[in-house]
């Protein structure tokens, strides 16, 4: 396909440790229905996620692929190679854990590697998604502010009955304001605008 003709944008959508990964599915889905998806999850994100209601074109890449997937200098190194595929990178939900390794720089798993050799001239948008007291506190202002640096936008969370019971803001966004987030970043795409005005 001619570039001028534009093409569906590459969206690589990633899950982290945060009981709000079992609606990632959800959020895969609804991206798929205008981009091409990769789906990225943490260890502890794939506790909560149901592979089976993934869709079938969409592929789920954990540490394991990472490691597997590289034998000999020369082989393709996973993060990198997902790094230059995507257009745009979405983590949703975001984990208080994982905010704070992004925020500090460091790269110990296959999300966090793609963080950490990412082109910020590309967007990134996470959802953030904790408990109140972690929303609150003041490390969670300090790694914003370092996310607002780096240009990336925040899909802020929302207030309601957490998963521990208690109710206040900290929950991630609905799917469907997280689906619309992205198609609106996606448009905004020079390689995908063609795409959109087309469909």
């Amino acid at each position: 396909m001619a570039a001028s003709e534009g093409r569906r944008p590459h969206v690589l959508l990633a899950a982290t440790g945060s009981v709000a990964a079992m609606k990632f599915a959800i959020v895969a889905t609804g991206i798929a229905e205008f981009a091409d998806v990769r789906t990225v999850a943490t260890k502890s994100g794939l506790f909560f996620i149901d592979r089976s209601a993934l869709p079938a074109n969409v592929p789920l890449l954990t540490d394991e692929e990472e490691w597997s997937s590289w034998r000999r200098l020369g082989d393709t190194v996973l993060h990198i190679e997902l790094r230059q595929w995507a257009d745009l990178l979405v983590i949703a939900p975001l984990s208080a854990n994982t905010m704070a390794k992004i925020a500090n720089g460091m790269c110990d798993n296959l999300l966090t590697c793609v963080v950490r050799a990412w082109d910020y001239t590309k967007p990134v948008l996470v959802a953030p998604s904790m408990n109140t007291m972690m929303w609150d506190n003041p490390f969670s202002a300090k790694h914003l502010s370092v996310l607002d640096e780096l240009g990336v936008r925040v899909v802020p969370p929302i207030s309601k009955k957490l998963a521990c019971g208690e109710v206040g803001n900290g929950a991630m966004a609905e799917p469907g304001i997280i689906v619309e987030a992205v198609r609106s970043a996606a448009k905004a795409l020079p390689s995908c605008k063609a795409h959109f005005l087309r469909h």
